[in-house]
């Protein structure tokens, strides 16, 4: 009679064994790391990078998040179509030398990226930022050619993702110029208008004008009056000349009411003209700063965008393997009889105790 331990154990193992050594075709490792940068960092923050990284830290700004996003589009269905559309993955994961349990079977969509994610692993050392990509196949050149052409999306990816943030960058700054234009163009319409209702080019020289005539006014008027007070002490009351002088009295002080009037009474008064009118060039000049403020921003941005640009650079390139890594047969056999024997033993335990127990 076969002891247990053989049949569940010893059995097994050599069937795996078996399979390993004498059917499994040799899988070949191609290896390529690649890191995140960004052209516009400047030395003081490449040095808080490295005592970030230092400290624990999983990278810093951008160039980590760019390599989070690579590393799992890299792991991706789109990834997948894409590379498709490169290269026959199919053929290359059906060659006649791959033995029947470690190719492709299945080419739907979904199971070709289960699949996919079993022969293709991409990791990203949290530290340096360095993301190593790691592909098998059963020929060296379908591992090289799969992790060339990978690299190839995955510079893409990057591309078009810089590409986008410095569209959108830029739009924006573009939008607020546009509108700080339109504002410029509706406060000087808006003044224009005013200059032809008013008939008056410059509000505030007209309300200059009229002070200063007001003044030359009373200058005149304060004159007249001391000239009146002269001549009343040693002329009659009924001389022409003080009657003149009188009316000249008279007609300044009319002139200084009525411009008086012209300046503070009524709607139309110079008071509320020259009100109005500061307020259309206070929202001019501040229109004016508003186009200056978005140009300089726009500017600003356009440098940016051409310093601040994302690239993948390769530290190591795809390499062409010589010795099949894969599978690892030793490995695999010892991990098959440890996992069975302390199965085994498990069950041997739970069953000797049941059986002590119905004794």
């Amino acid at each position: 009679m076969i002891h247990p331990f053989t049949l569940w154990v010893l059995l097994p193992t050599a069937i795996v064994a078996a399979y390993f050594y004498l059917f499994a075709a040799p899988q070949y490792v191609s290896e390529a790391r690649i890191v995140v940068r960004v052209r516009g960092e400047t030395q003081h923050a490449m040095g808080a990078n490295a005592l970030a990284s230092l400290m624990g830290a999983t990278g810093s700004g951008a160039s980590a998040g760019e390599a989070s996003t690579l590393r799992e589009y890299l792991t991706s269905h789109d990834a997948v179509m894409s590379l498709h559309d490169r290269l026959d993955i199919v053929s290359i994961w059906q060659r006649p030398e791959a033995d029947y349990i470690a190719r492709l079977h299945d080419t739907e969509p979904e199971r070709l990226t289960k699949y996919y994610n079993s022969m293709v692993s991409a990791s990203l050392d949290g530290s340096t930022g360095v993301l190593t990509l790691r592909v098998r196949s059963f020929r060296p050149e379908d591992s090289k050619a799969i992790a060339e052409a990978l690299l190839a999306q995955a510079e893409d990816l990057v591309n078009r993702l810089s590409e986008r943030q410095r569209g959108d960058q830029l739009r924006v700054a573009r939008d607020e110029v546009a509108i700080a234009e339109r504002r410029v163009a509706d406060s000087r319409e808006a003044l224009a208008r005013f200059r032809e209702q008013q008939r008056d080019l410059d509000s505030q020289g007209t309300a200059v004008a009229s002070q200063q005539q007001i003044s030359a006014m009373e200058g005149a008027l304060t004159v007249a009056r001391a000239e009146l007070r002269e001549r009343s002490a040693f002329m009659r009351p009924d001389n022409p000349a003080l009657q003149s002088t009188r009316n000249r009295i008279e007609a300044l002080e009319r002139q200084i009411e009525a411009e008086r009037l012209r300046r503070t009474g009524g709607d139309g008064a110079l008071v509320h003209q020259l009100a109005s009118y500061d307020r259309l060039m206070l929202e001019r000049e501040f229109a004016d700063r508003q186009l200056a403020s978005a140009t300089t921003s726009l500017e600003s941005a356009r440098t940016d965008a051409q310093r601040q640009q994302v690239f993948v650079a390769r530290v190591v390139e795809p390499n062409l393997a010589v010795y099949p890594l894969y599978p690892r047969k030793l490995i695999g056999v010892g991990s098959v009889f440890l996992g069975l024997a302390v199965a085994f033993g498990i069950a041997w335990l739970l069953i000797a105790s049941m059986r002590d127990h119905a004794v």
